[in-house]
């Protein structure tokens, strides 16, 4: 018999709810997983993608890494792994890395061998490039009795699922046992072509929806031909409570931080969910109670449509420009952020490629000045020295349009001495003055310049994910579909 451990979407690096505790956590789970593989003796760990939440894992977490590596190399137990769309770059992979330092091996067409298991891999692959997959892999060794698949995507017929799982078992040249999954956070385990197909979800709650033990699969190939698959809860991850309150009509945030003092919090992470008829709450004051009850993070979920009193912000789709730039002027951003709002609202830039623009342009800016982006000074709209984000926009907004109307001034002028308005309509002038001031004067609004720059996942993270190359669009999709986008 076999036995190996199916472990995945660990996401170390990742900030939860900003906070470097959870952070830590992220990684002291992998690391539980990696003890009890040594503990249990296992003959391998397979990790199923999203060892990373980052593609750009601080130098920390990369050191962190290393070390539990380590742990399992010096134990002599291999390290299997693919490719997650959190993690992945354009070029060389940090499996790559760890591949080079002995410490793990990146799957793929080629099978490796754990005594009589060829185990092969899939990196995950966006869905706009599916349709050319061919699922190719190398013959199965003569030694090896079972065959293996690792992969990371949403695969049917589980939540979410935007890939075909009987497509890749008929059209794969290998016959699997099992497939191994990585991407949707809930464990699960399906039978697809008489073929078991599982997910081992996440080792830490990457969301606040993921209410289910946290834990990794262990798979047994036996020496009859048949896999088993079982389940392994985490019980050192960071506790979470839920506290879940219907207010009746008549209740309102007493009744909640009665329900909140009926738990213990210390060092938990709390969250509140309230629905119902009930008054309107202060979420501020339930977090603050729960904090002072000993709780790491608290956050309140207010599912209510209840209308909000203070909320005196307007917008008007006539001129939804003019709505940015008055917001942005209450904000008082620091002037910086005037480039960071042209990129995010280019129109000629994909939706999935904003945050590697912004990320990189903020690099930039302050690596030229530190201060890029300190606040605005406080200062009146009329004052004459205005130079926050909002009043550049609109300085620029209104010299775009007097250079529309100096110009069209000037048409209709010429028009006029060359023979009066009827001369001037035959000839076009008063039409082309008018076409021109009209695609002049939406120039600034449609065409700022911007650079081009990833969800889960899992996030929405991250929060998602993979916008350095071909798949930034798929890895938005994939992270809001595989909860990457984190509560």
């Amino acid at each position: 018999m076999t036995r190996v451990i199916h472990t995945g979407d660990t996401h170390i690096g990742y900030q939860q709810y900003n906070s470097p505790d959870r952070r830590q956590d992220f990684l002291e789970a992998f690391r539980t997983v990696i003890e009890d593989a040594v503990a249990d003796d296992v003959d391998a760990v397979i990790h199923a993608g999203d060892l990373f939440h980052d593609r750009r894992p601080s130098l920390i977490d990369l050191q962190g890494t290393v070390e539990i590596l380590r742990t399992l190399s010096d134990a002599d137990i291999p390290f299997l792994a693919v490719v997650g769309n959190h993690e992945s770059k354009r070029d060389a992979q940090w499996l790559d890395l760890f591949a080079d330092l002995g410490l793990a091996t990146r799957l793929g067409a080629e099978p490796v061998v754990v005594d009589d298991v060829a185990v092969y891999g899939l990196d995950f692959v966006p869905r706009s490039r599916r349709e050319d997959l061919t699922y190719d892999f190398d013959s199965l060794p003569d030694e090896a009795e079972h065959a293996s698949l690792v992969s990371h995507g949403l695969f049917d017929p589980f939540a979410h699922a935007d890939w075909d799982t009987e497509t890749v078992l008929e059209e794969s040249t290998v016959d699997f046992d099992a497939v191994l999954l990585g991407d949707n956070h809930k464990p699960d385990t399906a039978e697809v072509l008489d073929t078991w197909v599982t997910y081992c979800g996440s080792t830490e709650r990457a969301s606040a929806s993921e209410r289910e033990d946290r834990g990794y699969n262990i798979v047994d190939f036996e020496t009859d031909g048949t896999v088993a698959i079982s389940r392994r809860g985490l019980a050192s991850t960071r506790e979470f409570v839920f506290v879940d309150v219907e207010l009746e009509e008549s209740e309102g945030i007493d009744r909640v931080q009665e329900r909140v003092r009926q738990h213990d919090l210390a060092d938990a992470v709390v969250i509140v969910t309230v629905e119902g008829e009930g008054r309107p709450i202060a979420p501020a004051a339930i977090e603050e109670l729960a904090i002072d009850r000993g709780a790491l993070v608290a956050r309140v979920n207010d599912r209510r449509d209840l209308p909000d009193e203070d909320d005196d912000v307007s917008v008007s789709f006539a001129n939804p420009d003019e709505a940015v730039r008055e917001r942005v002027r209450e904000l008082g951003l620091s002037n910086a952020a005037l480039e960071i709002d042209e990129s995010v609202r280019n129109g000629d830039l994909a939706d999935s490629n904003v945050r590697e623009s912004v990320e990189r342009r903020v690099r930039e800016l302050l690596e030229d000045d530190e201060s890029a982006f300190d606040p605005a000074p406080e200062r009146e709209p009329g004052d004459e020295d205005v130079t926050t984000v909002a009043d550049q926009l609109a300085d620029e907004s209104d010299s775009a349009a007097d250079s529309v109307n100096t110009e069209a001034t000037e048409v209709t002028e010429t028009a006029e001495a060359d023979g009066g308005a009827e001369t001037a309509d035959a000839d076009g002038g008063c039409e082309t003055a008018t076409a021109d001031t009209k695609g002049d004067a939406a120039a600034p609004a449609s065409d700022p310049d911007a650079t081009t720059a990833p969800s889960d996942g899992d996030a929405t993270e991250d929060i998602d994910a993979t916008e350095d190359s071909d798949e930034p669009e798929e890895t938005a999709d994939a992270d809001t579909a595989s909860l990457g986008d984190f509560a």
